[in-house]
């Protein structure tokens, strides 16, 4: 199964566009790690091609957003834990790096999907595999450039295609 991930869009309506036209090609689920910020800028993900997941990140304010993605997908909360293809899998906006921390060491994901940072990490942590797509920067050197990720779960490959 290939597994699209994004994070952080901050309301970018051309990034969030780029990474479903990516990810309507390549991805047959695709988690959002947070940060969608207004409902306006979820509606995108409302597609046919790939089921979808995402959790509530720090500047997910606006509560019609759950109840919008709802509608066509899966709002996870402030965490979720899917099962796809046998792959166990943690998602977290990943305010918090004690709860990152502790996800990763727990042992029971094959991935902990995060966003928040803006930074793109692909790290191996003790056989699990730790995934931050980046995000819109905030600030002039607020992070790294947002990426579409997907991870085919069969293989194990993962795959960063930047958005901007």
């Amino acid at each position: 199964m290939k597994v699209g991930i994004v994070s952080d869009t901050h309301d970018n309506l051309d990034i969030v566009q780029r990474a479903v036209d990516h990810f309507e090609e390549t991805a047959d689920v695709v988690v959002h790690c947070g940060d969608i910020v207004a409902p306006f800028a979820a509606r995108p993900f409302d597609s046919d091609e790939f089921d979808f997941y995402a959790v509530r990140g720090n500047n997910d304010g606006e509560w019609g957003l759950k109840g919008l993605v709802d509608e066509f997908g899966m709002y996870l909360g402030e965490m979720g834990e899917l099962v796809l293809d046998e792959t166990r899998i943690a998602v977290y906006h990943g305010t918090s790096e004690g709860i990152v921390g502790a996800l990763l060491e727990s042992g029971s994901y094959d991935y902990v999907l995060r966003g928040h940072t803006h930074e793109q990490v692909e790290e191996d942590y003790d056989g699990t595999m730790h995934i931050n797509p980046g995000g819109i920067p905030t600030e002039p050197s607020g992070g790294e450039p947002p990426a579409a990720v997907v991870l085919d779960t069969e293989t194990g490959a993962i795959t960063f295609t930047p958005l901007q």
